[in-house]
């Protein structure tokens, strides 16, 4: 039998750690390099041996030590999220999928604490947005630009706050918020729900002030989101687009109605991480579009409207 140090958990903290310690943003764990690890937005890679079939399958079965039922059947999976947590140094967004028919793992680094708006350079047009109490609030960006920890600080801002029921939709569940004025119920995908839009049909029953969608992925959980805030919640989500006019396009091409979008949409903060000047690590860029008159015009009637772009403030 093959044995590989990967089968040890404490091994892969060690791993884990080390990454941390770099300030690393994700761990790569691919057969046929060393480990690697995003630093301040480049590739680099551990002084260690390359990863065998047996190392990546040993990693992904401590990662899905919580889920038998995906594990009794290893050999089907073709991609999968689960969150991770390690004691003491954070929690850890894997994906585990297959390539060249090996497994492969990339795991997000998440901090324990909840970020604050003042740590991550949000700006105030931004921080206002989730003082709304009704609407449609969108982070957009491409991936791995902080759009998880914009919402994880809008949700914690209305925890610190509000006295009010948020409920957050994951997948998987990222940082954990601990009740402070409000009152969070986090549900995962897969575990706590199946889906987007059937979560958030559910949420509608379970009396929230707050709704928190990780991400609107596809027409089913676009509509779903609507339906909230025109049932007079304040809905948080993320787009994974870089821009805010590519966001209402992305929404339109979804299936929204301009007119109905212009109608619920209260704001997009647009936001792109970018390095500091002598390895100074990532500083926020956005702009933020908050709606208003002439804003709703834009959104319902582009023709002959100002581009959303020039309607945007930039920070």
């Amino acid at each position: 039998m093959t044995t590989t140090p990967y089968a040890s958990e404490a091994f892969l903290h060690q791993i884990l750690g080390k990454a941390v310690g770099a300030s690393a943003s994700d761990v790569h764990l691919k057969v046929g390099q060393p480990p690697g690890a995003r630093v301040h937005g480049d590739m680099v890679y551990f002084r260690a041996e390359r990863l065998t079939p047996a190392d990546t399958d040993a990693v992904a079965r401590i990662l899905l030590a919580s889920r038998p039922s995906t594990l009794s059947n290893l050999p089907a999976l073709r991609e999968l999220d689960v969150a991770y947590e390690v004691p003491s140094l954070g929690r850890f967004r894997a994906h585990v999928y297959r390539q060249r028919g090996s497994l492969a793992v990339v795991m997000r680094s998440i901090p324990l604490a909840v970020p604050t708006f003042d740590a991550l350079g949000i700006p105030h047009a931004a921080r206002a947005l989730a003082d709304e109490t009704s609407g449609l609030v969108l982070v957009a960006g491409a991936a791995g630009h902080g759009k998880s920890t914009t919402l994880a600080a809008m949700v914690g801002h209305i925890n610190a706050t509000y006295p009010r029921h948020v409920v957050t939709l994951e997948d998987p569940i990222e940082l954990v918020h601990h009740d402070a004025r409000a009152s969070i119920s986090q549900r995962e995908l897969g575990t706590d729900t199946d889906d987007f839009p059937s979560g958030v049909r559910a949420a509608l029953r379970q009396d929230p002030d707050v709704l928190m969608i990780g991400e609107l992925r596809d027409a089913a959980t676009l509509d779903a989101a609507l339906e909230a805030a025109e049932a007079g919640l304040l809905v948080l989500s993320s787009v994974p687009v870089p821009d805010i006019t590519r966001t209402v396009r992305r929404l339109v091409s979804l299936g929204a109605s301009r007119e109905r979008l212009s109608a619920s949409l209260l704001g997009i903060v647009a936001q792109q991480l970018l390095p500091v000047p002598l390895g100074g690590g990532l500083m926020l860029a956005a702009e933020v579009l908050v709606v208003t008159d002439t804003v709703r015009a834009a959104i319902a009637q582009p023709e002959g409207s100002p581009p959303l772009r020039d309607l945007a403030t930039k920070n």
